[in-house]
């Protein structure tokens, strides 16, 4: 009994130095994919609870506060739900901690990139504490979060617009004929791709004898605007690419495909009912590994003074943007990285603060918005009404917000290549 306690103490002992010493190891450098790291921890999380957790919850009197029982999906949707919300509010709490901060010296700089042990239980302890809530806390979360999601998908396109034209600008800089055709096997390969996807969304969404009026108008609509992307970006007076046009027209025939595929299974018109648990689990692993990318990128270009993460520039000269560091700084400063020396410019030490390269606050509202994002994907958009847990994501709401965001996709791509030609006397940089 004594050597089964010890070897117990010693077990738990060296779990805790192994945390601490994971802990220790993450780096400046490395904070933004730790944070990535614990979002997927919440991820995994919420799923294990969605499928596990449900006869436990309904054994909950604080929660099971229902003269019937309601069904175990109620109770699987009420875990996600209190699961996303202890991290929505964890991240929402660094983003309102963090506003302002502007350069390394801010004390709250520390607390963005190290104590991971710290941070650790305090996500533990938040998500614990939200299973104590009131239902009626939960369930409003979960009409928050619709609006929220709506604004992650918002987020999504920004950084998939962000990557298209990073992407081309990338290749189009090396000024060479190999990267010139690999930019234009690539546009007609991801055309080809859109195009052979389409045909495949007539065969599966608008079988014979049935009144797919509604399926046509969506697929027929993306292949107008996989063409027009085309048309828009290679006319004259516009500073387009084919290769943007190309990526954006096969992500919106992939969000086609997700709204078909999330229409109800009884729908005449979703020729894929016969599988619509598999069906259903593709669309819940794209949409998390659509939404994991997204949150990855976005952590990772945060780095870059040029994107949508960085923070206000310094003051005008004439028209032009001048960045918060410019490449020598970041080269500079990038052995000093990982500790708070100062900055060495030309061999030698300064004691002046170096900037943040991006904005921390709104770095965290991303995982925020991910985390209702990430809730609305696990529970069908709140419906708690589904019949079976395999079922994910299915439902006409979950096919109109698909279908939105490929319009938006649309609008705001088109926008950024007709902007500059509708108002030229504003710098769009």
């Amino acid at each position: 009994m004594w050597a089964a306690s010890c070897l117990a103490s010693c077990c738990a002992s060296c779990a805790c130095e192994a945390c601490k010493g994971v802990a220790g190891g993450i780096s400046r450098r490395s904070a933004r994919l730790a944070y990535c790291g614990l979002f997927a921890l919440s991820l995994i999380v919420s799923w294990i609870l969605r499928d596990f957790a449900g006869p436990l919850l309904a054994k909950i009197p604080w929660i099971n506060t229902f003269t019937e029982t309601p069904s175990m999906e109620w109770f699987a949707t009420q875990a996600v739900l209190r699961v996303s919300l202890g991290n929505c509010l964890f991240f929402l709490a660094f983003a309102l901690i963090m506003i302002g901060v502007k350069d390394q010296r801010d004390y709250r700089d520390s607390w963005h990139h190290g104590g991971w042990m710290a941070k650790l239980i305090i996500w533990c302890i938040t998500v614990i504490l939200m299973f104590f809530v009131p239902n009626g806390v939960a369930n409003a979360y979960g009409a928050v979060s619709r609006f929220g999601s709506g604004l992650f998908l918002l987020v999504q396109v920004i950084i998939l617009l962000d990557f298209t034209h990073n992407w081309n600008a990338a290749w189009v800089a090396k000024d060479e004929q190999f990267w010139y055709i690999a930019l234009l096997v690539v546009s007609v390969v991801c055309y080809l791709v859109s195009f052979a996807f389409s045909g495949l969304l007539f065969h599966w969404f608008t079988p014979s004898g049935a009144d797919c009026q509604l399926n046509t108008f969506f697929i027929v609509f993306t292949l107008i605007l996989a063409v027009s992307f085309a048309i828009i970006s290679l006319h004259p007076q516009v500073n387009g690419s084919l290769l943007p046009a190309a990526v954006l027209a096969v992500y919106s025939t992939y969000l086609c495909y997700s709204a078909l595929s999330s229409e109800p299974r009884d729908y005449e018109c979703n020729g894929l009912h016969k599988h619509i648990g598999a069906v259903s689990t593709g669309t819940l692993v794209l949409g998390m590994g659509t939404t994991l990318l997204s949150v990855v990128y976005s952590a990772v270009r945060a780095g870059s003074s040029t994107t949508f993460l960085s923070p206000p520039s310094s003051p005008r000269e004439g028209s032009s943007r001048k960045p918060l560091l410019t490449k020598e700084d970041v080269e500079e400063g990038n052995e000093l990285e990982d500790d708070d020396e100062p900055i060495r410019r030309g061999g030698k030490r300064s004691s002046e603060p170096r900037p943040v390269t991006y904005v921390y606050s709104f770095f965290h509202l991303i995982f925020a918005l991910a985390s209702m994002y990430s809730a609305m994907l696990l529970t069908g958009w709140g419906n708690a009404n589904v019949e079976e847990k395999d079922i994910i994501d299915v439902g006409w709401p979950s096919v109109w917000v698909r279908m939105c965001t490929q319009w938006i996709t649309a609008a705001l791509y088109v926008w950024s290549l007709v902007a500059p030609n509708i108002f030229p006397d504003r710098d769009f940089s």
